[in-house]
């Protein structure tokens, strides 16, 4: 039987929940995150435009995904003028004990579906270089690479695609 998650826009109510989840994510492989980032300021700047994402299953959220805005990201000369206006996804994070069962999927596919429906025609991702997890997850999904850079102290990668 195929498992049913509800994937909402988060709230304050689960505010303490998503920074676990974050923190959760501290120390893993692939993963840049520290004790200063993603932060409370983080999640007050998701919820300020109603960006951050949750799947729940019971009650408890098992992965997030922000739809996110970064001028920085955008100004990137990578990036496929044709494909404007495009979104990005950034801060998508599993819980540990859920990973490779497809959520990290199901998110990337629902944020997708959240860029169209606020009207964008592309979306765009960085990933770090050598993240080769969150690579293959992209190459799924038809993402391009279409560059590299440097940026907040790490090496990605520039992927997108049309939507």
């Amino acid at each position: 039987m195929k498992k049913e998650y509800n994937i909402v826009t988060a709230t304050e109510q689960d505010r303490e929940e998503i920074l676990a989840l974050y923190k959760a994510q501290i120390g893993r492989e692939f993963c840049p995150w520290d004790e200063h980032y993603p932060s409370n300021e983080t999640i007050d700047a998701d919820f300020a435009r109603d960006g951050l994402l949750v799947l729940k299953e019971d009650g408890i959220i098992k992965a997030a995904i922000s739809v996110e805005e970064d001028d920085e990201v955008d100004r990137l000369p990578c990036w496929n003028k044709n494909l404007e206006p495009e979104g990005e996804l950034a801060r998508l994070a599993v819980l540990p004990t859920e990973q490779n069962k497809g959520l990290a999927r199901i998110m990337l596919k629902h944020g997708m579906e959240e860029l169209k429906r606020r009207g964008c025609n592309g979306i765009h991702i960085l990933v770090g270089k050598y993240n080769t997890k969150a690579i293959r997850s992209y190459a799924v999904f038809g993402f391009d690479e279409v560059g590299e850079c440097y940026l907040y102290d790490q090496d990605f990668l520039c992927y997108e695609k049309r939507l």
